[in-house]
């Protein structure tokens, strides 16, 4: 395979045509490594079959372990979903966008996952896209997740297409996930933020 695209962004302001670039390059089928306020992301076209089919195989991850999706905006996840539950409603305006994956029945029934990062890269990639994009950590299940464009490189090497290097990122600790069960909160995966803080909100 040949080597990854790799683009420099700085700033809040990312460069248009290379956004423009990457977000084709998956709406392609590829997969784009971009940088979000917890850790790099290895993102897909989540509605794409094979380009799932190559996620799966680059992380290691078997097929029936579903990925979350990274959107840009509420209104996007409400398309998502047939009603948002009062208390993922809570959540999503206290820390949306932000480092919060929260879990809660999609249309068919299916738990699915939904993250809003809070990082201009992201926002701007994800939003280019115009596709919900699955993207877990950018590294191979079971590894350390990257906090910057060398660890994305030593981890996955040229089994990708293109990395938006962003710098190392703010957080460099993954979500914190939470899934709502029959309008409870469950805590799946603490990560940036404390599970104090979110049963804080909800008491």
């Amino acid at each position: 395979m040949t080597a990854p695209r790799v683009f420099g962004l700085t700033g809040n302001i990312p460069d248009p045509s290379v956004i423009t670039q990457a977000a084709k390059m998956l709406r392609e089928g590829g997969l784009v490594a971009f940088p979000t306020e917890t850790v790099y992301g290895l993102g897909a076209d989540a509605t794409n079959p094979k380009a799932l089919e190559r996620l799966n195989q680059v992380k290691g991850r078997p097929p029936e372990k579903p990925y979350s999706l990274h959107l840009y905006s509420m209104d996007q996840v409400r398309a998502f979903v047939r009603s948002v539950p009062p208390l993922a409603e809570r959540l999503m305006q206290r820390f949306w966008p932000g480092p919060l994956t929260i879990v809660m029945p999609g249309k068919d029934g299916k738990s699915v996952g939904f993250r809003l990062p809070d990082h201009p890269i992201a926002h701007a990639f994800l939003h280019a896209c115009d596709v919900p994009v699955a993207a877990p950590s950018a590294n191979r299940s079971g590894s350390p997740p990257p906090t910057d464009a060398k660890e994305v490189m030593a981890a996955l090497g040229d089994t990708f297409d293109c990395l938006l290097d962003g710098g190392p990122t703010n957080l460099g600790r993954e979500s914190t996930v939470v899934e709502i069960v029959d309008g409870r909160l469950e805590i799946r995966r603490e990560g940036a933020i404390a599970t104090e803080a979110i049963l804080a909100l909800i008491k």
